[in-house]
């Protein structure tokens, strides 16, 4: 892209407003948007122009919730063998195909990868979206993230596996601390079971007010948010009560739960479509019995919680939890949308807002995921319009900019 460009858009939504603009132009200038005009107003003024007449012009999507690991499959059995140089070449194509799904930003909640991947695409070494990481997350011994059918010293010696277990406030600001020295955008924690770990349950609350407040405090103190595991209603309480900023999942979620969203001014990343495609389609993927029952448990609860807490003024985010094997594929992310409108009622509008300004609420990030002057020039062409068909998000991006550059069409 040249130092000015002015995209004339067919239909604009900008991610804020409730209604689309007709005939608007958005003009970059570098890697931010500098104006957003009427085309009957707009001065060309020595700017590239390029026509996207008769398609539709949208913020680039943003998933606040996946994992860059690069795992090969979904069977746990792999964790043996998972090589993390291996997995990591796997997430460069991945991250590609994220990109071309029309997704410019990413936060991956639990890796050992992505602070490299972050780094290779901000030198421009592989191509991608722009990644938010917590790097490696923080479980207690036996919670979420402990890897039930191994041996304690492989989980907590030997492993390639990606949590860092912690078991007191001391431990847990003491690997919080470490987080932060690695470099992160967050750090994410489990104050919940869940549905893939065999040893517990959702509804199973873990960390300690204690605990869950010595990794707040240090990831405030420096300006970072924190992100919990939370599936189970007290759990995603004693979360919110202890200055978490972003309850991921939120399954089990009751009306006091969605009332201190509400007065935190949290947000929900509910990551549906990982849970229905286990339903659908897991048990021919690897995932063991015990992960179906709960998941088909879990699947209508779920889909009822984000009706609520949507019916309540939740600010929500679009977040997968995608991995990247055939069953959570990344590139097929936005069919988190499609739940949202299919499956929970949500307008189509509201959805597209979940994906782009409202997840940017969840990053932290102020200029992404909004077109209008001042924002990071990350916009997505669309050859049909989600308006009319949510699906439109999932099969028929045609270009995509990314800080002002075209890197897709």
């Amino acid at each position: 892209m040249s130092e000015k460009t002015a995209i004339v858009c067919g239909t604009l939504i900008d991610g804020l407003s409730d209604e689309p603009r007709s005939d608007a132009v958005v003009v970059c200038e570098g890697d931010r948007i500098v104006e957003v005009t009427p085309q009957e107003e707009f001065d060309a003024d020595g700017a590239e122009v390029i026509y996207h007449s008769g398609k539709t012009v949208l913020p680039g999507l943003i998933d606040a919730h996946l994992h860059l690991k690069g795992w090969p499959s979904m069977d746990q059995s792999d964790y043996l063998s998972y090589d993390v140089a291996a997995g990591a070449a796997r997430a460069t194509v991945h991250l590609e195909r994220l990109l071309e799904a029309g997704f410019t930003t990413v936060r991956d909640v639990d890796s050992r990868t992505g602070l490299g991947l972050r780094t290779a695409v901000e030198e421009g070494a592989i191509r991608g979206p722009e990644i938010h990481t917590s790097h490696r997350a923080i479980y207690q011994t036996g919670g979420h993230g402990d890897a039930h059918f191994l041996p304690y010293e492989w989980v907590t010696e030997w492993n390639p596996y990606d949590p860092a277990l912690c078991d007191g406030a001391d431990e847990c600001r003491k690997e919080a601390r470490k987080r932060i020295r690695d470099g992160v955008d967050l750090i994410k924690i489990g104050t919940t079971g869940g549905v893939l770990s065999e040893k517990d349950h959702p509804g199973q609350s873990q960390m300690t007010d204690d605990e869950i407040t010595a990794v707040t405090q240090e990831a405030h103190r420096v300006g970072i948010p924190v992100a919990a595991h939370a599936q189970g209603a007290e759990g995603i309480k004693n979360a919110l009560r202890n200055g978490v900023d972003t309850i991921e999942h939120g399954i089990y979620i009751d009306d006091e739960g969605i009332e201190m969203l509400l007065e935190t001014d949290g947000v929900l990343v509910p990551t549906l479509a990982i849970v229905d495609r286990i339903c659908e389609h897991g048990a021919d993927h690897g995932i063991p019995e015990f992960g179906l029952e709960k998941a088909r448990e879990a699947r209508e609860a779920h889909f009822d919680a984000v009706r609520r807490a949507d019916d309540a003024g939740v600010t929500i985010a679009l977040g997968t939890d995608f991995v990247g094997p055939d069953l959570v594929p990344h590139g097929e992310n936005a069919d988190e949308a499609v739940l949202y409108v299919e499956e929970c009622g949500m307008d189509p509008m509201d959805a597209i807002k979940v994906a782009t300004s409202e997840a940017a609420r969840a990053l932290k990030k102020q200029d992404v995921g909004v077109i209008e002057p001042g924002r990071a020039a990350n916009i997505i062409v669309l050859e049909a319009n989600p308006l009319s068909d949510i699906r439109a998000l999932t099969d028929s991006v045609g270009t995509v900019y990314k800080h002002g550059e075209r890197v897709v069409g």
